[in-house]
């Protein structure tokens, strides 16, 4: 059966959906609308991409080939390096992105994916995109319970705990609690100014947290720097690196989100 091609609705980008996989966005597309394919080029041959894409495929894919992959990472970072989707598909076993031949041709990538490729194209081209696959999922009828907070942290989150768990945690017995929760707050000085202990102590009758509270501005942005500290961790940055690196982050990106010159050009279409 062929696979059905829909379209976002205010976006010219296109999207499928696999059964037991996901829904699976365009990046082709979303490179043309930044400026063109060379700019998917460059994110498939940075190393990090690729490190998110591992992680991806080792909590999504069974059959992926860790070996392969890491024989890929040993050759990124030289200035010749390219990763063609298909060769990245063929050798790891990959399933999160795909190149598509014919009519509806083109790279598309599973909906975790194609988020991190719209927020190193522009953090509010992120936003955008969420909110835009919101309306779409809505307008299919389908009663998925899509809720922007959990997209927005979702596969981030992730990638931060096997960080975490993975080189700092895994040597600390039954302290490592502590340690995934000195990592959160790291975060949350980052963003909201404040430990999620000094948030509890001054909203006392308060059942949540402070995310729960907190704007989609300031969401989009933790998601992204969960994203970036998870890959400083691997990169073996000290707390303090880590932190002064991240409030930096912090404030450019909520600057930028105040602007949204993407939103705002739309409203006008």
């Amino acid at each position: 059966m062929a696979t059905q091609i829909s379209k976002f609705s205010t976006l010219n980008i296109s999207a499928y959906n696999v059964p037991d996989v996901g829904d699976f966005i365009s990046l082709t597309q979303m490179a043309a609308s930044q400026g063109g394919q060379d700019l998917l080029t460059e994110w498939l041959k940075n190393k990090n991409t690729i490190e998110f894409l591992e992680v991806w495929e080792k909590l999504n894919n069974p059959n992926f080939n860790d070996s392969a992959c890491q024989t890929i990472l040993m050759q990124a970072g030289v200035n010749r390096f390219r990763l063609p989707v298909k060769k990245w598909v063929s050798e790891t076993n990959a399933i999160g992105i795909v190149a598509r031949s014919g009519r509806y041709g083109g790279t598309f990538a599973h909906i975790d994916i194609a988020l991190e490729f719209a927020g190193w194209l522009s953090p509010t081209l992120r936003l955008y995109v969420i909110s835009e696959f919101k309306r779409f999922k809505q307008h299919e009828g389908e009663q998925l319970g899509w809720n922007v907070n959990r997209l927005l942290s979702k596969t981030a989150y992730r990638l931060h705990t096997d960080a975490v768990k993975e080189m700092l945690a895994f040597d600390h017995g039954d302290d490592s609690k502590y340690v995934y929760a000195s990592e959160a707050d790291l975060l949350n000085m980052a963003v909201f100014g404040q430990t999620a202990a000094e948030f509890k102590k001054s909203h006392p009758d308060f059942k949540g947290n402070m995310r729960d509270v907190a704007s989609v501005d300031q969401l989009l942005v933790l998601a992204q720097l969960e994203s970036q500290n998870a890959l400083l961790i691997k990169q073996m940055a000290s707390k303090q690196e880590r932190f002064n690196y991240l409030v930096k982050e912090a404030a450019r990106q909520l600057e930028s989100l105040k602007k949204r010159p993407l939103l705002k050009n739309a409203e006008h279409k």
